[in-house]
């Protein structure tokens, strides 16, 4: 099988639990001599060194790992755990995991072994049950969403305001783009979430960046 091995490394001093960029180094060779172990090829290793206040576009090798896992280059994403793939929240990690599995590639959480998509019995299972916990998230996102423009609405009403076009929540918006990158289609985006097709269409173009 063949192995792509990721980490974050951060570069301030620390890997974000203050005991210093030594341990995800050796992170990296307990992934390796799992490998090793295993009998798998190491196809190879995405490594983000970034400092602790870059957001996601400080993920180089992240995009490169998801560009290459859709030309079927490698079948397995290995990880120390999950937090060190996505630290995005429950909704955008599962659309990541959703989005190897539409590639082919299995994911294998080294300290999260029950969390690993890389075991048939209980890879439908893992993926079942973080979709509901995401899909459950997404719900709330709306909601509180929702209650607040009606509240703008009201309040826009009494004070003789009229209520513009207001900007899409990030929350729902990440929502979006996990639906989006689980295979939803724009109108059907549109009626779920209950933003125009052209913010559909913004956001979707937003993910190709």
């Amino acid at each position: 099988m063949r192995v792509a091995i990721y980490a974050r490394v951060s570069t301030n001093g620390t890997n974000g639990n203050g005991r210093g960029e030594q341990d995800p180094e050796n992170q990296l060779i307990a992934l390796r001599e799992w490998c090793s172990r295993s009998g798998h090829e190491i196809f190879h290793e995405y490594v983000d060194r970034k400092s602790g206040g870059k957001g996601r576009n400080g993920r180089p090798e992240f995009d490169r790992l998801f560009d290459d896992a859709h030309k079927r280059l490698f079948d397995l994403v290995l990880v120390w755990s999950l937090d060190r793939f996505s630290r995005e929240g429950m909704v955008p990690t599962i659309g990541h995991l959703q989005r190897l599995d539409a590639a082919g590639a299995k994911f294998h959480s080294y300290t999260e072994p029950m969390l690993s998509t890389d075991n048939e019995t209980i890879r439908n299972i893992v993926l079942a049950v973080m979709s509901s916990l995401a899909k459950q998230q997404r719900e709330r996102h709306v909601e509180r969403v929702n209650a607040g423009l009606d509240r703008a609405r009201k309040h826009g009403t009494k004070s003789g305001k009229p209520i513009g076009r207001n900007p899409t929540p990030p929350g729902v918006k990440q929502a979006i783009k996990a639906d989006l990158a689980a295979g939803l289609g724009t109108r059907a985006a549109s009626r779920k979430f209950g933003v125009g097709i052209g913010t559909i269409g913004r956001i979707r173009k937003e993910m190709t960046k």
